[in-house]
């Protein structure tokens, strides 16, 4: 059995794959029929060499005339060649092709196998070269990412750089701004004690106290708040607290040019008034008053129908008076001819006083 697979690995080694298992009944058969066709062939082969060797004898023996020439003539030399000769000639140099063959054989699959491992490595170069290829892609799909978002960067930062050079320049005209209302600040604590009570970018808020003479300190008036307000386009808005409005022009507008006067003109204003808005302001607390000071008028609430108008001349109270102006009663004109003053002239707080204790209206 080790015979037929020597022969078969010999002859083909894909074979053996086919021949499965020798073991079985019918490779078994196979096997004891090489056998016998193995020794019958060197039978024949025994038997044809002693056939050639008595044709030999036979052709010898034709070839002479009588048995005395046998005896006399010499044995033929051995032959030196023959078929034979030639059979193991070509039988050696057969066995030389099929060992050259082998080693050629060997060496091709040495070749082989070299070509299947670098081929191999091939295929893990070309994979390696397509992974580095797909990792390229990503790196520049990442980089074109990166540049559009460096220049979305750059242009925000053009408008940053744009919107901070206006800031700046808006800066530049705040702070132009305030050092000219701090010249102004300066121009009228000259004049009258100020006190800053808050001040941003858009707007100003101050009090004012006016300096007062030693017979006017008893009677101080609250202090006069005023609050200035500008705007982008070079403009003001003075507004005066609602504590004293209409004690003075409640609001005042123009360029910031003349914020200067505008603001001199409410502080002598209110200086000059000082004692009629101080009269005023004592009278708020007993009397439902309220102080017209475009019209120069004292409207008093007596009941809720009835109002009384007191008109005030200019220069109150050194030289001008207050009088009775009208008294309405439901909207309707009320007659004051029976009211009679116990004296011609009289302040505010004469009046009010009389107007409030009079049985006649």
């Amino acid at each position: 059995m080790a015979e037929v697979r020597a022969v078969l690995q010999h002859c083909d080694p894909a074979l053996l794959d086919d021949c499965g298992d020798l073991e079985q009944p019918a490779w078994a058969e196979a096997a004891r029929m090489d056998l016998y066709l193995t020794d019958s062939r060197r039978v024949q082969k025994v038997l044809w060499r002693q056939l050639f060797v008595l044709d030999s004898m036979v052709s010898l023996l034709e070839g002479f005339e009588s048995v005395q020439q046998l005896m006399t003539t010499p044995c033929p030399p051995q032959p030196g060649g023959g078929a034979r000769g030639r059979w193991k000639a070509l039988k050696a140099e057969t066995r030389s092709g099929v060992e050259e063959t082998e080693a050629l054989l060997r060496t091709l699959q040495e070749r082989i196998q070299q070509i299947l491992e670098r081929r191999h490595t091939l295929t893990q170069l070309v994979q390696h070269l397509h992974n580095k290829k797909k990792q390229t892609e990503q790196l520049m799909e990442s980089l074109q990412k990166a540049q559009n978002a460096l220049q979305s960067c750059d242009h925000q930062l053009v408008q940053l750089k744009a919107q901070a050079e206006s800031a700046l320049g808006r800066l530049t005209n705040w702070q132009q701004l305030r050092d000219e209302l701090q010249v102004y600040i300066s121009d009228v604590q000259s004049v009258m004690q100020i006190n800053l009570l808050s001040f941003n970018q858009s707007e100003l808020c101050v009090e004012l106290r006016p300096r007062l003479s030693c017979n006017m300190s008893s009677n101080e008036p609250e202090p006069l708040r005023l609050l200035v307000t500008w705007s982008h386009d070079d403009r003001f808005k003075l507004q005066v607290n609602e504590g004293t409005a209409g004690l003075v022009d409640d609001c005042m507008s123009g360029r910031r040019s003349e914020l200067k006067a505008a603001l001199l003109d409410v502080m002598r204003c209110y200086e000059g008034q000082f004692e009629l808005l101080s009269e005023i302001q004592g009278l708020r607390a007993s009397f439902a008053i309220d102080w017209r000071h475009a019209q120069r008028v004292l409207v008093y609430l007596k009941s809720a129908l009835l109002v009384c108008y007191l008109e005030v001349e200019e220069g109150y109270p050194s030289s001008g008076r207050a009088r009775l102006l009208s008294v309405r009663r439901d909207g309707q004109p009320v007659d004051t001819s029976g009211l009679e003053p116990h004296k011609t002239h009289l302040s505010l707080t004469e009046w009010l006083v009389f107007l409030c204790s009079s049985p006649l209206i």
